[in-house]
C-alpha cells in the first residue's frame, strides 16, 4: 500500500521533496543531480518528486509558487526550503545537517 505525503514526510529521517513539472527546463537538468544524490545519500535520507500540476492542491496548500522547489521535511516538520536547482554535494551537505547519526 503507497504511503501517503503526510505519512511520508513524518519520517524520522530527512526527506527532500523536489516539487517540479515535466515542462519545466530546470526541472529536468534537477533529474540527473537527484540520482547522484540517491546515491550518495543511500537509505540515510528519502527522495521523493511531487509533480505540481498532477498534484495542484498540495502545491498551493504548500504555496509552491515556482519550480523546481526543494523542501526538506522532518517528523512532519519543513527544516529547509529553497526554489531552483542545486548541485548535489551541496544538497549532501544540507542533508547532513539533519541526519541521524547511526550508532
Amino acid at each position: 500500500m503507497a504511503q501517503t505525503f503526510s505519512e511520508i514526510i513524518k519520517s524520522d529521517k530527512p526527506v527532500l521533496v523536489d516539487f517540479s513539472a515535466e515542462w519545466c527546463g530546470p526541472c529536468q537538468m534537477l533529474g540527473p543531480i537527484l540520482n547522484d544524490l540517491k546515491k550518495r545519500v543511500k537509505n540515510k535520507a528519502t527522495i521523493v518528486k511531487v509533480d505540481v500540476d498532477k498534484n495542484q492542491k498540495l502545491a498551493r496548500s504548500l504555496r509552491i509558487q515556482s519550480v523546481p522547489t526543494l523542501v526538506i521535511y522532518q517528523k512532519g516538520q519543513i527544516k529547509w526550503r529553497q526554489s531552483g536547482v542545486r548541485q548535489a554535494a551541496e544538497l549532501e551537505n544540507i542533508l547532513n545537517q539533519f541526519m541521524l547519526t547511526e550508532v
